[in-house]
């Protein structure tokens, strides 16, 4: 594998292991939101919501329109939601060889 593919996988699952952004992805499967709504519902401060849905948009896991004065936020449909999808089924599947695995608990 080359150097810049394993960054770029890096750079994928980073954004996954954050618990801000993976609280944010998580509360957006149940359908798109503003900052605030986001902040209130994950008990975050607006900032570092902001800050890590700027990080999410850049990378392509969500998308923003604009309602108003309101920068609604949602999940990418077309990639993330299958790869989610794919990731819980995986979950599902292995969730005992996960919570047994040493080298992932160290």
């Amino acid at each position: 594998m080359k150097k810049s593919s394993y960054n770029s996988y890096r750079l994928f699952f980073k954004a996954f292991s954050n618990q801000t952004r993976f609280g944010i992805i998580h509360l957006l499967r149940e359908g798109p939101k503003n900052v605030t709504e986001i902040s209130r519902e994950l008990g975050f401060e607006q900032s570092r919501v902001s800050h890590n849905l700027k990080c999410l948009e850049n990378c392509g896991f969500v998308n923003s329109t604009w309602n108003g004065k309101h920068k609604i936020y949602s999940l990418d449909e077309e990639h993330i939601v299958p790869i989610l999808c794919e990731i819980e089924r995986h979950i599902e599947k292995y969730s005992k060889r996960l919570k047994c695995c040493g080298v992932l608990q160290e």
